[in-house]
């Protein structure tokens, strides 16, 4: 069975998604999805999903199947991903995956570290033991208990904290213990076509701004506003979707709308160069294109599935 895939990676908001459709169309693929926002159903338009008109043209995988209260992990990510696999090759389908996760190309193509599973009740136990405290005060608490886990971490990412936490309650051993070991990749490098697609980045800056305009227009406040309405853990990954804390903040009267929005811009710009570092150092394999090569890399990908 085939395991070739053509692989888009590249910052939010530079186009990868349109990339993506047009080659799938072109090669009769499927476009999958490795973005760890647009898995979530509630964020349709705040995580720029597709849109239904898009996913009826042509296949798309792996978007909107997650609901707001899951805590989906690259493991998760990762299985969900083996199966559509084993599937797309029984079709005879090439994926064409597209997202902005560095995480999910990095542990797909290199494997991914070999922790043990945490049980649902011992991450529930920790998330309680979590409620309400700033993320900065569990920096601080996983300091006291694993300060080398602690010392990879940004203060100001609870998802990752409370990993690192959950693996400490779960084992009693630090999760910069287990990631030496390393599972298997699911594709091999050789039969992938890897593009990171990288803009200007004052384009990209300006195509973020614009964006999140739109969505607003669109009604993104609105999906923010129900999911706002559910009272799940704000540590949760969907809540903390690029926006949607400080336009929960709006909802609660302590921003303006302008604030709410320029802040969400902030962060995301912020993302879009992580995006750009992570890439660099971590992917090695992918060929950086600017916007207007996209029109030879969708030939090149045609060229490449009919060898």
């Amino acid at each position: 069975m085939t395991r070739r895939a053509i692989l888009i990676a590249g910052p939010t908001a530079s186009g990868k998604s349109a990339l993506a459709l047009a080659i799938a169309r072109r090669i009769g693929g499927a476009v999958v999805n490795a973005d760890s926002m647009q898995v979530y159903r509630d964020l349709r338009i705040l995580t720029a999903r597709p849109t239904p008109e898009e996913e009826r043209s042509v296949s798309h995988e792996m978007f909107g199947h997650v609901d707001a209260s899951v805590n989906y992990s690259v493991g998760r990510w990762l299985e969900d991903f083996r199966l559509l696999l084993d599937r797309l090759a029984q079709e005879g389908a090439t994926p064409v995956v597209a997202g902005g996760t560095g995480m999910y190309y990095k542990a797909v193509l290199y494997g991914l570290s070999d922790i043990p599973q945490v049980p649902a009740e011992v991450r529930e136990k920790v998330r309680a033991a979590a409620q309400g405290r700033a993320p900065d005060d569990l920096h601080a608490r996983l300091a006291e208990r694993d300060p080398e886990t602690a010392a990879r971490l940004r203060p100001t990412d609870p998802q990752r904290i409370l990993r690192a936490l959950e693996v400490l309650e779960a084992t009693g051993k630090p999760l910069a213990s287990f990631q030496g070991a390393r599972m298997a990749s699911l594709l091999d490098q050789s039969e992938c076509l890897a593009f990171f697609l990288a803009p200007q980045r004052e384009e990209l800056y300006a195509r973020i701004d614009a964006r999140f305009d739109s969505m607003l227009r669109e009604g993104a406040l609105d999906e923010v506003e129900a999911l706002g309405r559910r009272g799940l853990d704000p540590a949760l990954p969907a809540m903390r979707a690029h926006g949607a804390p400080h336009l929960l903040r709006f909802l609660r009267g302590e921003l303006s709308l302008d604030e709410a929005a320029m802040q969400g811009k902030l962060d995301t710009r912020h993302y879009a160069k992580r995006q750009f570092t992570f890439a660099r150092h971590q992917l090695p394999s992918f060929r950086w294109i600017a916007p207007g090569e996209t029109e030879a890399a969708a030939e090149e990908a045609a060229s490449f599935v009919r060898e």
